[in-house]
């Protein structure tokens, strides 16, 4: 056996309503409410973030959940305008566009941190353009 990817990750939140207003509004993601629990998520093409929120976990779970503590990359269909969508929406930007280096190879990236404290990567690569949704080449 060999892992071959991924299908969805867990961020672990203080206020699910606060994380998927940020990621929907200034991110351009979806929310998904799932399962007879009423679980939510945020879908962007193939994929999928869970959240749980820190006073109400599911189990299974991380040892040691808890909120502020992701770091994640989230690739992007088009750099250009980035800076000012996100300072339409009020995100502060920590790190200003960089180069980087990522699975594939260089990216050029802005980071910025989630209602949580989560750091959020924003990526795209230098070399090839990703479609926004269906993404096939991710």
């Amino acid at each position: 056996m060999k892992v071959i990817g991924f299908d969805h990750l867990v961020l672990t939140v203080a206020s699910i309503e606060r994380t998927v207003a940020f990621y929907t509004q200034a991110l351009g993601m979806t929310h998904e409410v799932f399962g007879p629990d009423k679980r939510s998520a945020l879908r962007f093409g193939p994929h999928k973030i869970n959240l749980h929120q820190a006073d109400n976990m599911f189990a299974p779970r991380a040892e040691h959940p808890m909120p502020g503590s992701g770091d994640i990359c989230l690739l992007v269909d088009d750099f250009d305008g980035i800076e000012e969508q996100l300072v339409a929406n009020d995100v502060p930007i920590l790190v200003p566009p960089s180069e980087r280096t990522g699975a594939r190879g260089k990216l050029k990236s802005i980071y910025i941190r989630d209602p949580d404290g989560n750091l959020v990567e924003l990526s795209t690569y230098a070399d090839l353009r990703f479609k926004a949704a269906g993404a096939d080449d991710v």
